[in-house]
């Protein structure tokens, strides 16, 4: 029998075209800052500037008509007329006494005092720039964390935290206290990724600069950096506790510079130390403006007390009535349970909330089991610790002012936006597990339903943001789970992929940009004596609208 024949061999394959090579970038000159440095998408420079420049709006707006606060303001133009009183921060020019703080904060507004003269908007300027320098910072510190994108997010969520947006428009301490901490985890980041001991130092000495603005405050941020790069810096063990010990030396030496100033300096020829009996400027920083404030009310830990021992109006917490400068012992809100999210503060900073604690939460599972040294686990520790350690402080201290929970702005701002990122991914990963999947639609849910809560307590300011904030979560919700079943379906699910996250950021962002964007009004900007935007307390109330009031 005739075996059949063999068949034909297969045609060989057409040749393929050859691939056109992608069009390399021209090298950026040095000048060319709006383009992206190598190593960027091109679109991070242009975008990053825009959200600098959004920043720079809203902190300017009112420059010209930011207002003064009595009692610092006076001590502002006592220290442009007196190197002596610049260098002891006293509130006369005769330096006969402090203020009852250290007043590095005022250095700088009283160096634009003296080259454009006295006047609002001079003591207010340095604010707007510090303003904007902590966004690029931010965008940089998140950056190198996790990319471009989530630089971007954290740099918008920051500029849209209301509490910020009023913040750097008006002449208040903290606004350089936050610059500080922000360029102090700008180096902290730099020495963790390589065991570097000089750029610890530098973030210890930002530390130090920022306990020159705000004191203990600026020290709430140690625990951080100090867990993060025990915990994840490439050296060994006794090294990271020699460079912590050093980095730490440093940052009490910068600290306390203006304390053993004062101190070791003969009485005779310094001022007298405000806001203490005993002539101690280590008493009235440790005590009269530390430890001694855990147990009060927010208006008898934000009066201070001129040398004869009358209250001060517009001093470090002025003594004024309503909500608007402080809360009274029977305030409900001084229930350290109730602080942070009751009506006073929780529309200033916690919008993010839920997003932000689902982040970490997320983000630390998703790290576990990964080596020492991972810098994706070492973020979240890093920004969990400063989260949590300010928020624990501040529910035990009394808050007489709204600006002292801008201490939270940068953690929620880079946990809430490297956690966005992290959940899209997981979301769109082929290999992924569906609950992976399933954990941004319910993050979504919750950030809506949170925003939904608080703006529904403000119904009168935008009456549209209630039902906007709504139909973006539903949805966001809708279009996400969709596309989970469309990728077990095996159908196209990219049209609602992009649905769902365009949803998710207007449902995210709908809400804090409306409470920032009202300092565009001015009565809704704050003032120089507690920092607020949208209504709060004994502000007018109405519909905002984005218009300029007249002056």
């Amino acid at each position: 029998m005739r075996s059949p024949p063999f068949p034909p061999p297969p045609p060989p394959p057409a040749p393929r075209a050859p691939r056109r090579a992608a069009p390399r970038r021209r090298p950026r000159r040095r000048w060319e800052l709006w383009r992206s440095p190598d190593g960027q998408p091109p679109w991070a420079r242009p975008a990053l500037l825009g959200v600098a420049a959004l920043a720079g709006l809203l902190y300017a707006w009112n420059l010209t008509s930011s207002g003064l606060a009595p009692f610092y303001s006076t001590a502002a133009r006592s220290m442009t007329e007196s190197w002596k009183a610049f260098l002891f921060t006293t509130f006369d020019s005769a330096a006969t006494v402090t203020l009852d703080k250290i007043g590095g904060f005022l250095w700088p507004q009283a160096l634009s005092a003296r080259l454009f003269g006295f006047h609002d908007w001079a003591l207010t300027l340095p604010q707007c720039i510090e303003g904007v320098i902590s966004v690029l910072v931010m965008y940089r510190v998140v950056r190198r964390w996790q990319g471009a994108a989530a630089g971007l997010l954290a740099a918008g969520l920051f500029t849209l935290t209301p509490v910020a947006a009023s913040m750097f428009g008006h002449a208040i301490p903290d606004a350089a206290l936050i610059m500080c901490l922000v360029l102090a985890v700008d180096q902290y980041q730099r020495a963790v990724r390589g065991g570097r001991l000089g750029a610890l130092l530098l973030a210890g000495v930002w530390v130090g600069l920022g306990f020159q603005a705000k004191m203990m405050q600026a020290w709430l941020i140690v625990p951080a950096l100090a867990v993060g790069y025990l915990l994840a810096a490439p050296v060994t063990l006794r090294r990271r506790l020699g460079h912590l010990l050093t980095a730490g030396v440093v940052m009490v030496a910068v600290s306390l510079s203006w304390v053993l100033l004062m101190t070791f300096t003969p009485k005779d020829v310094r001022p007298r130390v405000g806001g203490t009996s005993g002539d101690s400027a280590f008493s009235m920083v440790f005590y009269y403006n530390g430890f001694g404030r855990l147990g009060q009310s927010g208006n008898a830990a934000g009066n201070t007390f001129s040398t004869d021992g009358a209250a001060k109006s517009g001093g470090g917490g002025a003594a004024q009535s309503g909500k608007r400068g402080g809360i009274t012992a029977s305030d409900p809100e001084n229930n350290p349970a109730h602080k942070l999210v009751g009506e006073r503060l929780v529309r200033q900073i916690g919008w993010l909330y839920p997003l932000a604690l689902i982040s970490l939460v997320f983000g630390l599972f998703r790290s576990r089991g990964r080596p020492r040294t991972d810098r994706t686990r070492a973020g979240y520790v890093m920004w969990g610790t400063w989260l949590l350690t300010t928020a624990a402080v501040l529910s035990v201290a009394p808050v007489p002012h709204t600006a002292y929970v801008a201490g939270l702005a940068p953690a929620l701002a880079a946990l809430s936006a490297a956690g966005a990122v992290a959940l899209w991914r997981a979301h769109r990963a082929d290999g992924g597990s569906r609950a992976a999947r399933l954990v941004l639609p319910a993050a979504v849910a919750a950030q809506a339903s949170w925003a939904g809560y608080l703006v529904a307590g403000q119904a009168d300011f935008a009456p549209w943001l209630t039902p906007l904030v709504a139909a973006a979560g539903l949805l966001a919700v809708v279009a996400l789970g969709g596309a989970t079943l469309a990728r077990r379906l095996r159908a196209r699910r990219r049209p609602l992929g992009a649905l769902g996250l365009a949803a998710a950021c207007l449902a995210l962002l709908a809400a804090p940009a409306t409470w920032s964007l009202s300092v565009l009004d001015k009565r809704y900007g704050g003032s120089s004596f507690d920092a607020h935007a949208g209504p709060f307390g004994s502000e007018p109330q109405g519909t905002f609208k984005l218009h300029r009031t007249p002056r």
